[in-house]
């Protein structure tokens, strides 16, 4: 028992499946666009006036940060998502309620989507691009994985700020 403990808890499941869909749904996206629609070379595409879809390779992390062009590099950062999911998968084995456990499916899902890019093209592919031109508003290049991170990391502060039900880390 000691080890299952660790590796999995009552809501476990649960986190496991939105992971498990945040990811396929990532690169379902991803490779429809790049090889069926063909984003190369139709970039940019207008969508909306305050939305493009543009094609764009990031070697770093979150906003392009910390850009690495070495395979080094990229092993670091691929290492560091590892690294992540497994202290996050920790995290979930302990979760005390489905919306913790959700939460951290989604962030797991885009750690895994993002962390399938770099292994099979060495950069994770971004391409939503929200801007207000008449503002001078440009938001970064994002990706479905990058969305559910974001919406796990604020469903968890959500999860925080009630009190005895709040999310903790282990």
């Amino acid at each position: 028992m000691g080890l299952s403990r660790y590796l999995w808890g009552p809501h476990t499941r649960d986190g496991i499946t939105a992971a498990l869909l945040v990811a396929l749904l990532d690169q379902a996206s991803k490779l429809w666009l790049y090889y069926a629609y063909d984003l190369a070379a139709k970039s940019p595409v207008k969508v909306l006036p305050v939305l493009d879809l543009v094609l764009t390779w990031n070697k770093g992390i979150s906003y392009g940060l910390f850009q690495q062009d070495s395979a080094f590099g990229q092993w670091a950062l691929f290492g560091v998502k590892v690294a992540a999911a497994i202290f996050l998968w920790g995290w979930l084995s302990q979760a005390a309620s489905r919306l913790t456990a959700f939460s951290l499916g989604l962030i797991i899902g885009g750690a895994v989507g993002n962390a399938a890019d770099r292994l099979l093209h060495g950069a994770v592919m971004d391409f939503v691009h929200l801007h207000t031109p008449s503002y001078g508003f440009n938001w970064y290049v994002f990706n479905l994985s990058d969305t559910a991170i974001v919406a796990g990391v604020a469903l968890l502060l959500y999860e925080s700020l009630q009190g005895d039900r709040a999310a903790k880390a282990p």
